[in-house]
């Protein structure tokens, strides 16, 4: 089954509303200030159906946060599941990572055998036009949805579990498009307990809120810079960290709504940000000058911050991601290598070789980690998905299937289902992948 079958049609840039197109021979007018979703909506039926479930898990995450909050007191053992939490109980040597995190908020972690993983037809559709820049999973227990933006300025949803017409109707399939941006999207954001708001950033300048109670795309931050990338702190959610311009890093207060902190991180564009489980003052960046930086939040100087840790790459590094633990580091540079850092204080790097040129007409590959820090994993040339072992320092296996008439570039590991991996392409094609 090809990849068209379920999803958008080919001619579905010709049929959305003419307010919003999703042409980038016809780019949508900027908006300063609130964008309705009726504005913002590409689809020629109702998106009534995304907002009523969207709001009904909302709803439920955020009772399931009250009672979390009531048990509060109560200190299990980290092996335990009274808050979600599944694993092992790993202890980190006595580096600057030592803390005492909840970590039920990094969603859950176990062990997997890729080879269990497969791709079956009803889990590939074509959910945005052009090429998918981010992808992410809802992080829910409740419901499978994935969420993408793409090269043009695309934010698509895709409810996994809809039932599939045959008809081709994109919103009777659980594929819902929207454009509140003019140029890539460089982040996506939701948290656990307040799925209704989603935060995305772009190339345009501009962070949103998707407030779906609200039914609307609000202004957060815009400027006359790029955003290049954008995340959260997992034990603050009233802040926003972004890498601005070349080099800008900057932290802006959503309730304030203003900046609470600016620095030049990196000497060009930041393409990724990332915390650690274990401490979440610990924060990664990697950049396209060639290098991924460990930062301590709290001793970051306003003049010259100094960096914790430094990874040097050959070439531009366009990612920078924690292990579920948090005890080691991948990173992915355009140099074909993907780098494993680990130790106490990130002090042993052992660079694994891997084909990471993608050329211009490919997003560029992102490694991500699995369920545990035993695996990365990482798209190949070849229509596959690569998955890496940093203890053999090698390539250990290969996801392959006749379904995937693409190559995979961004993936996500679902956060709260073990063996859900979503990886998308640059013709705008969700895979999943599931335990069989």
């Amino acid at each position: 089954m090809p990849p068209d079958s379920t999803g958008l049609t080919n001619d579905f840039v010709e049929s959305v509303k003419t307010t919003v197109t999703v042409s980038p021979a016809k780019p949508l007018p900027i908006v300063l200030g609130p964008l309705s979703m009726r504005d913002a909506y590409c689809g020629e039926k109702t998106d009534r159906n995304l907002v009523q479930t969207i709001s009904s898990i909302s709803k439920k995450s955020q009772m399931g946060n009250l009672f979390k909050l009531e048990v509060d007191d109560i200190k299990p053992c980290k092996d335990e599941t009274l808050s979600g939490f599944v694993g092992s109980c790993d202890e980190m040597g006595s580096g600057f990572l030592d803390g005492d995190v909840d970590n039920s908020k990094f969603g859950v972690r176990g062990s997997l055998h890729f080879g269990s993983l497969t791709l079956k037809p009803d889990n590939i559709a074509r959910i945005v036009p052009g090429r998918i820049t981010v992808v992410r999973f809802l992080p829910c227990s409740d419901l499978r949805m994935v969420v993408v933006g793409n090269k043009f300025g695309n934010i698509s949803f895709w409810n996994l579990d809809s039932k599939k017409e045959e008809d081709g109707d994109a919103a009777a399939a659980g594929i819902f498009l929207y454009r509140p941006h003019s140029g890539p999207i460089s982040g996506i954001l939701a948290q656990q307990y307040s799925l209704s708001k989603i935060f995305t950033s772009c190339y345009d300048g501009f962070i949103r809120l998707m407030d779906v109670e609200k039914n609307v795309f609000d202004l957060v931050y815009s400027t006359d810079d790029a955003i290049f990338s954008l995340f959260q702190r997992p034990d603050n959610v009233q802040s926003l960290y972004f890498g601005e311009g070349y080099g800008g890093f900057k932290i802006w207060d959503v309730r304030a709504g203003k900046s609470s902190s600016e620095r030049v991180l990196h000497e060009h564009r930041i393409n990724s940000i990332d915390f650690n489980s274990q401490n979440p003052n610990i924060m990664a960046t990697s950049s396209t000058d060639g290098s991924a930086c460990l930062w301590d939040l709290r001793s970051m100087a306003a003049d010259k911050p100094k960096a914790l840790k430094i990874v040097n790459h050959k070439r531009a590094v366009h990612s920078a991601y924690f292990s579920p633990s948090g005890s080691s580091l991948a990173t992915t540079s355009f140099d074909n290598t993907v780098g494993a850092v680990s130790g106490a204080n990130f002090e042993d790097t052992t660079m694994i070789f891997h084909d990471n040129r993608t050329g211009r007409w490919i997003s560029s590959f992102r490694a991500i980690w699995g369920w545990d820090d035993s695996n990365i994993i990482i798209g190949n040339m070849k229509r596959g998905v690569d998955v890496i072992s940093p203890a053999l320092r090698s390539t250990i296996m290969t996801l392959q299937s006749p379904h995937m008439s693409a190559i995979p570039c961004r993936f996500h590991a679902h956060p709260y289902e073990v063996g859900m991996l979503a990886g998308a392409t640059s013709g705008g094609q969700v895979y999943v992948w599931t335990r069989s």
